[in-house]
């Protein structure tokens, strides 16, 4: 890396042209440089490498060992920093080959992956994808390591540093089996509060969600008969028994075993975000994933 320092990148492209050309006056011509700048490079260049480098023939400039040995690694070298410093070419997604590391909930795999699944591969076949378990506490690192790419969760907990995408407000609603014995109609908030409840807590062991919340500002409780970590395993739990639960509508909207009402008291609902860190904010591919998943 010393020896780099030492050495303008001009000067290394001067010596690939002279290579290529063996001559001053055509070298000048391709870089649009004067014929004595061409020579003040070759100067240097000589002093750099301690090497004539080019030395005088019939028929223009002869390249001395050292130059001959110079000319494949150094056009490699040069050709790779121009991929590098090269615009970012069009992703194509008919082509593409990537794997794709999405952190979701299975809230966020039902309602954003899934509508969106059958679109991706379509567009994308070669492509595929591996969906992790969300770790709120571990999202923001995840992302700017590049162990994931996108991420999904609820707008007010997600880490400022992150970029962000609104999704989609999502609301709660009551949902209980189609033939619950005590669904035939809007359940009161008397009613509501004597129902045996299930919850969703991350961790499945919290009996404490939005909804008590929202009942302790009027000074009501619920009954809370189970917690689980996953939405899923609550709609196996309302399909068969007379628990009820709170979800989110989309979760649940247009399933013929459930029957759905509006809550008798009022629930705060969240916004649901995609999010993804700056390293990858401007990669075409990454872009192109982004567009996909908005529903």
């Amino acid at each position: 890396m010393n020896n780099l320092r030492r050495i303008d990148l001009n000067l290394l492209l001067t010596l690939d042209v002279l290579l290529a050309e063996h001559n001053v006056t055509r070298a000048a011509q391709r870089l649009n440089f004067s014929q004595p700048s061409i020579s003040v490079h070759l100067a240097k260049l000589r002093e750099i490498f301690d090497d004539p480098l080019l030395l005088p023939g019939p028929r223009g400039m002869r390249p001395t060992a050292r130059a001959e040995a110079l000319r494949g690694p150094l056009r490699e070298a040069l050709t790779a920093l121009e991929q590098v410093v090269a615009p970012s070419s069009p992703f194509d997604p008919a082509v593409a080959e990537h794997t794709w590391q999405l952190a979701v909930s299975d809230y966020g795999e039902h309602t954003i992956v899934q509508p969106a699944l059958g679109k991706l591969l379509l567009s994308a076949p070669n492509t595929r994808l591996a969906l992790v378990a969300l770790a709120p506490a571990r999202m923001a690192k995840q992302l700017e390591q590049g162990e994931v790419d996108l991420a999904f969760h609820t707008l007010h907990d997600s880490p400022p540093s992150l970029r962000h995408r609104l999704l989609f407000q999502e609301r709660y609603v009551l949902a209980g089996r189609r033939d619950h014995p005590r669904l035939k109609r809007r359940p009161s908030l008397a009613q509501f509060c004597t129902l045996d409840h299930v919850l969703v807590s991350p961790v499945g062991s919290g009996f404490v969600g939005v909804t008590d919340e929202a009942l302790a500002q009027v000074g009501l409780t619920r009954r809370v008969v189970l917690s689980v970590p996953r939405f899923q395993s609550v709609l196996a739990v309302l399909t068969s028994t007379d628990l009820v639960a709170m979800l989110p509508e989309r979760l649940v909207r247009g399933d013929p075993a459930l029957r759905l009402y509006e809550p008798p008291v009022a629930v705060p609902g969240f916004e649901m975000a995609m999010l993804w860190h700056e390293r990858s904010h401007r990669d075409p591919a990454h872009q192109w994933l982004r567009e996909q998943l908005i529903n």
